[in-house]
């Protein structure tokens, strides 16, 4: 048994995770643009992105640069089936992604100034092993993009941490 205590004993890097993230990221960045919600339903669960293009004063700076591709997300989530946070869960064949969507559609129909038709958004399905990206991928998404409403607005997207238990 060691008496001395190094902490760089225990901190493990991998540069082959972060080539992972990064092309998780750069697939996300590829994705198809759709309205908000999809016009179709689909199946899965995975990383979105929600880009404004409308007019609200507030967000000019954003809208500018979503108009011609949307590329500064205001905000970036997850979503995940019911037990994926104890491992509970296999693979999801419910569609979790896409009810998460239509959530967002209902909280900015109800926020002052915001129609759902002045958003856009991407999104990208992660199933079998690659769902294990989820929390991650959301993770470097926010640290490159800086979404407002991840970064300033508190609140938007969350759901109640101790709803149902």
């Amino acid at each position: 048994m060691m008496n001395n205590f190094d902490a760089n004993l225990h901190v493990f890097h991998s540069p082959k995770f972060q080539s992972v993230v990064d092309d998780a990221i750069k697939f996300f960045m590829e994705t198809p643009v759709h309205m908000l919600p999809p016009p179709s339903r689909f199946i899965g669960s995975g990383i979105y992105g929600l880009y404004y293009i409308g007019r609200y004063g507030l967000y000019a700076k954003i809208a500018n640069l979503n108009r011609d591709a949307c590329v500064q997300p205001i905000y970036v989530g997850k979503a995940v089936p019911p037990g994926w946070r104890t491992a509970r869960v296999k693979d999801s064949e419910t569609p979790d992604l896409c009810q998460r969507l239509q959530e967002h559609v209902r909280s900015i129909q109800q926020g002052a100034d915001l129609q759902s038709d002045d958003f856009r958004c991407r999104f990208m399905i992660l199933s079998g092993v690659e769902g294990d990206l989820v929390v991650p991928v959301e993770a470097e998404l926010i640290r490159r993009y800086r979404p407002l409403w991840n970064t300033v607005v508190d609140g938007f997207g969350n759901h109640d941490p101790g709803a149902g238990r």
